[in-house]
């Protein structure tokens, strides 16, 4: 596209003839209006190459600072993954080394702990060989005491308690010291104390409940006679038949006298034999049959032996229960008037009487008087 020359560079034509003048005057005329589009033209494509170069700028510029921005953008996409991979190994590393951490710091605690036991058995080491003479025995008699006190309550005996007393006693009074004489005041208070109590002697009580176990098999019962006493009764008859035929031998008198007396006495004693005479005072003890009475001692046989256990075992209730059934099965079926029978109700009645169960005293007034003078040094 070309552009017009400008008017003002044109020069100026020569004047021209006159017939050429009315031309020339026309011409110029229109020669400003086509000049003037001309000009506002160039000024119009001037514009426009103007704006195309500056969009064209403006688009290499954009194009450079997007891609200056891309490069930065991977530069930091680079450098963010970089920095992850590395944090990464930084964390395994951290956690590799709280875990050793961990483990070491269990180690240490645990030789910590050791040391500090260590540090108290040393402590109470120290500590023990640093008492006196005297703290050593007060320390010791209540030991024994407290020792003595737990095997009181197990067995049920105040023998323990009363041989660590004497012992006690025996041993303050080796040393004579002062300040331990309100300990021996109250040894001797509670020694006296626990004598004075009276408790069951099981030993004692177990061979009495032996004994009435081995009587049971010759009490006689009421339902079953005692065929022993008959023989010795149907014996004892002709020995009194003799001795009376040995007196009047001297004639036939006597003779005729004792033949009539052995007589008798065999009838006598066979009649009493088939026909017995007793008080019941319960009838069904004589509904028992003869093949039960075995029962009937095995039976009580078993009371006193679970009484017997009962005994060895502390268990005095259970005991007494055992021995009441047994003194009313001795009362119901057996025969109260013989001695055997009586002998044994008398042995039940006195283990009845001796198992009791007695609470042990404590020996807190000595065990005070330790703490005190304990407490003084």
């Amino acid at each position: 596209m070309s552009l017009p020359e400008n008017p003002l560079s044109t020069p100026v034509p020569e004047p021209a003839s006159a017939a050429q003048a009315p031309m020339a005057g026309a011409a110029a005329v229109a020669m400003p209006g086509w000049v003037a589009r001309g000009h506002w033209l160039a000024v119009g494509a001037a514009l426009l190459v103007a704006i195309c170069v500056a969009s064209l700028a403006l688009v290499w510029t954009t194009h450079q600072r997007l891609r200056v921005l891309e490069q930065e953008l991977v530069r930091r996409q680079q450098t963010s993954q970089d920095q992850s991979t590395e944090a990464r190994l930084l964390a395994r590393q951290a956690h590799d080394a709280a875990a050793d951490a961990s483990a070491k710091l269990a180690l240490i605690e645990g030789r910590v702990a050791e040391s500090a036991l260590q540090r108290t058995q040393v402590e109470e080491l120290i500590q023990s060989l640093s008492r006196s003479r005297d703290e050593n025995v007060l320390a010791d008699v209540e030991a024994a005491l407290r020792v003595a006190q737990q095997q009181s309550a197990i067995t049920g005996s105040p023998e323990p308690l009363v041989a660590v007393l004497r012992q006690a006693d025996e041993r303050l009074a080796r040393y004579n010291q002062p300040r331990l004489e309100r300990v021996r005041r109250a040894v001797a208070k509670d020694l006296d104390r626990v004598r004075a109590v009276s408790v069951a002697d099981v030993p004692s009580l177990s061979i009495k409940l032996d004994e009435a176990v081995r009587l049971v098999d010759d009490l006689p019962m009421l339902a079953v006679p005692d065929r022993r006493m008959a023989a010795k009764e149907a014996a004892a008859a002709p020995a009194r038949a003799a001795s009376a035929a040995a007196s009047s031998a001297a004639d036939w008198l006597g003779r005729a006298q004792s033949i009539w007396q052995r007589v008798s006495a065999d009838i006598w004693a066979e009649a009493r034999s088939l026909v017995r005479v007793t008080r019941i005072d319960r009838p069904e003890a004589m509904l028992l049959a003869p093949e039960q009475a075995y029962f009937l001692r095995e039976n009580l046989k078993l009371r006193l032996l679970n009484a017997r256990l009962a005994l060895l075992s502390r268990q005095f209730d259970q005991a007494q229960s055992d021995l009441a059934v047994a003194q009313s099965a001795l009362e119901r079926y057996f025969d109260r008037s013989s001695r055997r029978v009586t002998a044994t109700a008398e042995l039940l009645r006195q283990v009845a009487s001796q198992a009791r169960q007695v609470g042990l005293p404590r020996p807190d007034e000595t065990l005070a008087a330790l703490a005190a003078a304990a407490a003084g040094r």
